[in-house]
């Protein structure tokens, strides 16, 4: 995996021997375990496989970003673009077979874009309770001459049941004071001065326009064609779980919700079918023995992307 690179460049790559190691720890699941059996773990196969071995009302949290419905190559496994009908069939044939893993208080969210949310609404309202759809702005991509620019995907939250956790003061927001209001006396209104400029902390509502999608430059990318920021999933993470909760990825991909949920002290299981990308994930968890720093989310806060001053790792 290891290319020719600026010298710059960051993003995470295996040595072969690495490879090698790696491979020599990866695992499957070929008979039913017990929940603690599944804490912290990594496992390497077909989630259809994988599930039937699963614990009942084990899992806390599920975060799924399965393929979405587009004519896509993942390390030469290739998805070709269905129908919205046979999309909300593929999405049933796994998603059905999860519920029975989920506590009655847990959480899900479900990955997708603007051509896939149709199939995630219909078939995630079979089995669990909406709660809402976070868009969230992908700003990547040179655009579209014919078309509005695609810079945008969702994530569909539902829960099992009415009563599940939230956690909104886990996953304030920190922005930058353009405008800086002050009440009669001259104090802020809603803001504070700090060493670092004018900011206020607000409550996160179901637009994310503060995370950055990982590149080049950043520790935390791969090579992964569709990796989701570490900030995403520690918002997600922190607003719909307590510390020592199960998180759980049934499509782990280089193990971004594994490595996040780690380094904000839940336990985790993952399920990921390409054996290179596990190695990724496994090389990824060593790292965050050592640096549990997530970029965005300093001090207890998420830090607006646009802030000009915000500590970075």
């Amino acid at each position: 995996m290891e290319n020719s690179r600026a010298p710059l460049n960051r993003t995470l790559t295996l040595s072969e021997d690495e490879l090698i190691h790696y491979k020599t720890l990866l695992r499957g699941l070929e008979t039913p375990a017990t929940a603690e059996e599944i804490r912290d773990r990594l496992l390497c196969g077909d989630i259809l496989a994988v599930l039937p071995n699963l614990p009942d009302r084990s899992v806390d949290l599920m975060f799924a970003d399965p393929p979405y419905n587009l004519t896509k190559n993942f390390n030469n496994r290739k998805f070709r673009k269905t129908s919205v009908d046979e999309y909300a069939e593929w999405l049933d044939s796994w998603l059905s077979k999860t519920v029975r893993l989920l506590k009655p208080t847990a959480s899900v969210y479900i990955c997708g874009e603007w051509k896939c949310s149709p199939a995630i609404h219909r078939v995630g309202e079979k089995y669990f309770i909406p709660q809402n759809r976070i868009t969230w702005e992908r700003e990547k991509g040179r655009g579209a001459k014919s078309n509005w620019k695609n810079c945008s995907e969702d994530i569909w939250f539902f829960t099992v049941s009415e009563e599940y956790y939230f956690d909104v003061d886990a996953v304030m927001l920190k922005r930058q004071v353009i405008a800086p209001y002050t009440d009669g006396n001259g104090a802020p209104k809603d803001w504070a001065q700090t060493e670092n400029g004018r900011f206020r902390l607000t409550h996160p509502s179901n637009i994310w326009t503060d995370l950055t999608v990982p590149y080049w430059s950043m520790p935390e990318n791969t090579d992964h064609p569709t990796q989701k920021p570490e900030k995403l999933l520690a918002k997600i993470i922190l607003a719909s779980s307590r510390e020592g909760d199960l998180v759980f990825d049934p499509f782990n991909g280089s193990g971004t919700t594994t490595v996040v949920a780690k380094k904000l002290g839940r336990h985790y299981l993952g399920v990921e079918i390409d054996e290179t990308y596990c190695c990724l994930a496994q090389k990824r968890l060593e790292m965050a023995s050592t640096d549990p720093s997530i970029q965005g989310y300093v001090d207890g806060v998420f830090w607006d992307r646009n802030a000009r001053k915000y500590p970075r790792r």
